[in-house]
This record gives structure tokens, C-alpha cells and sequence, in this order.
């Protein structure tokens, strides 16, 4: 697993930065989804699998707050909805494929029309769940992802 997947912003430019597990801190995870019930419920589902790696989660109650978050803070894994107010999950995506920034992101959303998962892929997505949230669907990604 490449330890500098994650960026911080150096005046107009991103640079690498050391991935904090590597370090021997710490997982950071961000969950972003409208509904409040929903970032509780995912967080509660998954903490028993991040519990020993003394996971850090914050939540994100749409996308122009997940996106100043992603783009001030380092996150290990993003789990972002895709339908949202005021910045989609798309919109997100899109924002930090142009921007240059990478995280794992593992969409997890209700939109199952034909073509969501490709598109999101193509956008930067690392995982794909719908929702409501499988826990045996969300650990074998997270192994995808070389998290767990």
C-alpha cells in the first residue's frame, strides 16, 4: 500500500503525505450522508471492525462539507452518499478528481440505476455499497481496499 496516498495543500500546489496508519496512528474515517440516522447507523455497524485501530470517525452532513473536509483534514477511507443538498456525491468526486486529490472513497447510496457504479468508479470511487448498509458487502470492500 503506498504510504503518501494522501495530500495536504502547500500554498497553490498538493503534496504527499505520509498516511497515518503508517505512522502508527490512528485510522480516520469520514462518513457523509444527509440523514443523520444513516451516519450513525453505518458508524455503529463498523466501529467493532476499526475499534482496534483506535478509528477516528467524523461525520459530514452533505457534500460542500464533506469537500472542505476532505480538503483540509487526511481521511483513510470516505464513505460518501451520492444523492445530498446543497453538493451531491458526484459533485464531490468530481471536485476532487479535479483538484488532484485521492482518497479511497466507498460510495455507499440508494441510487441502484444501471451505470451508477461505473460512473462513480470513474470518478475516483475505490468501493461501491447500496444501501441499507451490508456489513458482509462493506467488510469485503474494505479488504479491496487493503483496510481491514
Amino acid at each position: 500500500m503506498n504510504d503518501f496516498h494522501a495530500l495536504w495543500r502547500s500554498g497553490r500546489s498538493w503534496m504527499p503525505i505520509q498516511n497515518e496508519r503508517s505512522a502508527g496512528m490512528s485510522l480516520s474515517i469520514l462518513v457523509v450522508d444527509d440523514s443523520k440516522t444513516v451516519r450513525k447507523m453505518i458508524k455503529k455497524e463498523l466501529r467493532p471492525y476499526f475499534e482496534e485501530r483506535g478509528a477516528e470517525m467524523t461525520e459530514a452532513k452533505n457534500g460542500k462539507e464533506a469537500l472542505s473536509l476532505c480538503l483540509n483534514n487526511q481521511y483513510d477511507i470516505v464513505f460518501l452518499d451520492l444523492t445530498m443538498p446543497e453538493m451531491t456525491g458526484y459533485e464531490v468526486l468530481e471536485a476532487l478528481q479535479q483538484k488532484g486529490v485521492t482518497l479511497k472513497i466507498v460510495v455507499l447510496t440508494a441510487d441502484v440505476q444501471p451505470g451508477v457504479e461505473k460512473r462513480v468508479r470513474e470518478l475516483g470511487a475505490a468501493g461501491y455499497l447500496k444501501k441499507p448498509l451490508d456489513v458482509h458487502e462493506a467488510i469485503k470492500v474494505l479488504k479491496e481496499c487493503e483496510l481491514i
